[in-house]
């Protein structure tokens, strides 16, 4: 087991809940927000079950876990869920309108993990809103730190090295590395408990620390994309049946497939 006490930082994001089909709103420029329900981003919910996981399985080993959302007030709310499954601390800051690309979160973050002085990120891979799947490995560059990506297991050795399988094409890939570290979690890692009434209630003693994005010098706001346009993707075709394999040969023949 590692002899270094973890300081544990988990970023997360507050999304359109994942059971809710996404629609274009009507000047097709954007997803429509107004009225839909908002939850935690699936991927950074494992990422907050691992972080108390790893406490619950050894509690010397890890010092604290810091939960961080960059969002509206509303985001208040997946925090407080954080604190309910265990984390013991947390930062909103909030972004107002603003629509932050990976690169600026990352260097936001990267401040969050000098102030807190954490040794150990662990955060979604992705988020399901944007899908960039980058902001993780954009931190773990500025940190100059070491990352292993698409956690589908997490283990702590006893020379202090952490032991990260990632799920690759055709099997699964063991990566090894020394704190500090980022990791970013997949499916797999684990299945995110269910808060109870009782839990959430408790979370509100527990503290938050209100920021917004001016508290945090030398970060470039900018968005350096620009959404033209936001269209529904086009409905699939209906399927053929076919009633022997030479029907099938010709069809095939017709759609220039063989």
């Amino acid at each position: 087991m590692a002899s270094k006490q973890l300081r544990i930082l988990v970023p997360v994001k507050r999304v359109i809940d994942y059971q809710i089909k996404p629609r274009v709103n009507k000047t097709g420029t954007a997803v429509e927000t107004t009225g839909v329900k908002f939850s935690i981003n699936p991927f950074d919910d494992i990422a907050v079950e691992e972080a108390v996981r790893i406490k619950e399985k050894n509690k010397s080993l890890v010092e604290s876990i810091h939960a961080v959302s960059i969002g509206p007030a509303k985001a208040q709310d997946i925090l407080r869920n954080c604190l309910a499954k265990g984390a013991d601390t947390s930062t909103l800051i909030d972004s107002k309108d603003v629509v932050l690309e990976p690169l600026a979160v990352a260097k936001v973050l990267k401040q969050v993990v000098e102030k807190q002085n954490s040794n150990l990120v662990i955060m979604g891979k992705q988020a399901i809103d944007d899908d960039c799947n980058n902001t993780g490995q954009m931190l773990a560059g500025l940190l100059n730190w070491p990352q292993a990506t698409n956690a589908a297991k997490v283990e702590f050795t006893d020379n202090g090295k952490v032991n990260v399988t990632r799920e690759v094409d055709g099997g699964e890939e063991v990566v090894s590395a020394s704190l500090p570290l980022v990791i970013t979690t997949d499916l797999r890692l684990n299945v995110p408990r269910y808060v109870g009434l009782q839990n959430l209630m408790k979370a509100k003693k527990k503290p938050m620390e209100k920021l917004a994005l001016k508290d945090f010098s030398n970060v470039d706001l900018e968005p350096r994309l620009k959404v033209l346009s936001v269209e529904e993707p086009q409905p699939r075709a209906p399927g053929v049946k076919v009633n022997s394999v030479d029907e099938l040969v010709d069809k095939l023949k017709e759609a220039k497939v063989i």
